[in-house]
């Protein structure tokens, strides 16, 4: 399924009015954030940091609780519970973006998605608060994830519901979240310590790999929405540990060797305006040379992240996209 990559070099990218202007506002104050230093203002994210309190009063039928897992690092997640019937409803383990630096599961957006994810699949979402970068760098974010999954192994009847079946358990991730839930899948594959949770699929959206050397659509692509490598740059240098480059594994996943572990059926998703496509192609690829079964699912004409902004008709239908996978999958192993 994969196209040419200068197929859409010479189209134009077209997108709302309304949205234009709620990118335009993220690219201000998330240029402004990041120090040359390699530091974050914090301080000005926080003017337009608006955040969504957990609400158990369902809203269109799915209501919301947090729950900590270790105060001392502020490890929380925030579940989203669907009220609807059934006795084996899928878990998704969702992991937000932000470049490992921003946002967080209470976020507007991110509450907003994981809102629809629980409604349409329906699935009950646990999304997670990582430490973020650069205060915390690799492998914060990881251990954070998986600590996330042992915390559900070992306390999901406190935690969920009776109807929540952890044996049909996704990990989903965006952006960076789709690196975090690619390198926390290694981990739970490695560990061979889980009972309850057997993990069946990686909804693994626009994820953020990279590498020291730039690829056709990072040189092509200049002026798109969210990303360009400056933008990414910045976030490798606060989130690799000190002296890294990008060749590290945490953002080259080629560099790892999974093909003796239980890797679980992917769905990769692809924005044919998105710099970071080609590396997300190379993940997809690597996947399958790896010996694992992976989709590719390309929307040529969005952009990076084009899916929290819900007046895109293609925002809804990633999300039946995802909803169709799901069903592939849960059917697959209950088969």
């Amino acid at each position: 399924m994969a196209t040419d990559n200068n197929k859409h070099q010479n189209k134009k990218l077209t997108i709302p009015f309304r949205t234009r202007i709620a990118v335009a506002v993220l690219n201000t104050f998330t240029d402004s954030a990041q120090r040359p230093d390699g530091s974050m203002n914090r301080r000005l994210l926080r003017l337009v940091d608006f955040r969504a309190p957990p609400n158990p009063k369902p809203v269109n039928s799915v209501s919301t609780s947090d729950f900590v897992v270790d105060p001392s690092r502020d490890l929380w997640f925030r579940l989203f519970t669907p009220h609807v019937s059934g006795d084996r409803i899928p878990v998704v383990v969702f992991f937000h973006g932000g470049g490992f630096a921003f946002l967080s599961p209470n976020a507007y957006a991110y509450d907003s998605v994981c809102r629809r994810f629980a409604r349409k699949i329906p699935a009950y979402v646990v999304s997670v608060n990582y430490r973020l970068a650069p205060e915390h760098r690799y492998p914060a974010q990881y251990d954070d994830g998986f600590d996330v999954v042992k915390f559900l192994e070992e306390n999901h009847g406190k935690v969920l519901p009776a109807n929540a079946d952890l044996s049909r358990c996704f990990f989903a991730g965006d952006s960076a979240g789709g690196n975090i839930a690619h390198n926390v899948a290694i981990r739970v594959c490695r560990e061979r310590c889980f009972a309850a949770v057997k993990l069946v699929g990686m909804i693994s959206i626009q994820p953020f790999f990279g590498g020291e050397e730039r690829t056709e659509a990072e040189r092509s692509l200049v002026g798109m929405p969210l990303v360009s490598p400056e933008r990414t740059d910045w976030c490798w240098r606060a989130m690799l540990p000190e002296g890294a480059n990008r060749e590290h594994e945490a953002a080259k996943p080629s560099v790892v060797d999974i093909s003796g572990l239980d890797y679980p059926d992917t769905m990769v998703v692809v924005a044919g305006f998105d710099p970071l496509k080609d590396w997300q192609r190379s993940y997809y690829e690597w996947i399958k040379l790896s010996g694992k079964r992976a989709t590719l699912v390309e929307y040529p004409n969005m952009f990076h992240a084009f899916y929290i902004f819900p007046e895109l008709p293609e925002a809804g239908q990633l999300i039946q996209q995802i909803k169709d996978f799901v069903e592939e999958r849960v059917g697959s192993v209950s088969a």
